[in-house]
């Protein structure tokens, strides 16, 4: 199996985990604040990737360096900010239009790739934006009430989700994974907790009946170990082997795989529109999966280069 197969497969698999972990944490979040849950989580997962590094990887210790330090805080960065803006968004705005606005970090990826590192998606990858747009409006877009100050701020987190994807892009290839993964995952927990300590009622977090109740320990457990410490270190590891912009696209079905994890376990139904959207998420990504050149070549036999191909 070929390098990029394999990392967009396991990318794939990412977003299949945070699509189906997704309810979990929804549950969680209404006995446990979401800045101190994010603190916990990430805490957990931090600690986990600690010691697998300095008991089974501690040759990679030798790699630290300051420049190694830096590339994972800022990693961490874009990715608390993410977090915190997409949750402090959904206090002001609606679960689904705070879904459509992350996706648009679909969007966001190539646009930065551009402007940060002057690389241009091909054609297909544009087709794939396109059509997963398209898809993630027809799938979350349950509502199109006016913008407000909530959108805002989810689209903050759009912008930092699509700058982590593109510096991971950037980083991945230049320091081993574990260690990179680790120091950006301690960022995450140290600015959530910090944060929570500023704006939530933190101590919340120590009480015995909420920390341990069924639904907040479960979502912890499994975000940790799955959904954070193993689904960063897959996208560190493999990102290295594919494009930002066929990351993004592959992580646009993390809707796709949420809106199925909740029809079967939460039985909720999708209207029809909702699975328009889902199919045109998944041809995004197909699209971009095409060799370079395919669609070109199909785009040039649809439509004609010269005006003498438009005469009788």
């Amino acid at each position: 199996m070929k390098a990029s197969t394999l990392a967009d497969l396991s990318l794939l698999f990412v977003a299949l985990i945070w699509g189906a972990t997704f309810v979990l944490v929804q549950n969680a979040i209404s006995f446990l604040e979401p800045l101190s849950f994010n603190a916990v989580r990430f805490t957990i997962a931090a600690i986990l990737l600690g010691l697998w590094l300095i008991i089974f990887e501690r040759h990679q210790l030798q790699k630290l360096d300051r420049k190694l330090i830096l590339s994972g805080i800022m990693l961490g960065i874009w990715l608390f900010i993410g977090y915190a803006f997409q949750t402090l968004g959904l206090l002001y705005t609606t679960s689904s239009k705070a879904g459509f606005i992350t996706g648009l970090s679909v969007v966001l990826v190539p646009l930065l790739m551009i402007a940060i590192l002057k690389q241009r998606p091909g054609m297909n990858s544009i087709a794939g934006v396109i059509a997963a747009t398209i898809g993630l409006y027809l799938l979350t877009m349950s509502d199109v009430s006016g913008l407000n100050i909530g959108d805002a701020f989810v689209l903050i987190c759009a912008a930092g989700f699509a700058l982590h994807i593109v510096f991971t892009g950037k980083f991945s290839s230049s320091f081993p994974t574990l260690i990179l993964t680790t120091v950006q995952i301690f960022t995450v927990a140290a600015l959530s907790a910090v944060s929570s300590v500023l704006f939530e009622d933190w101590q919340r977090a120590f009480q015995p009946d909420v920390i341990f109740s069924a639904n907040v320990i479960t979502a912890l457990l499994i975000t940790s170990v799955l959904a954070t410490a193993l689904a960063f270190f897959i996208q560190t590891n493999f990102q290295k082997h594919t494009t930002a912009t066929r990351v993004a696209l592959i992580f646009a079905m993390e809707p796709v795989f949420a809106a199925i994890t909740a029809y079967f376990w939460a039985e909720e139904r999708l209207a029809y529109s909702a699975l328009v959207g889902c199919g045109m998420i998944f041809a995004g990504m197909i699209l971009a999966e095409l060799p370079a050149g395919k669609f070109e070549s199909f785009v040039r036999k649809i439509i004609p280069k010269k005006e003498a191909d438009f005469k009788a």
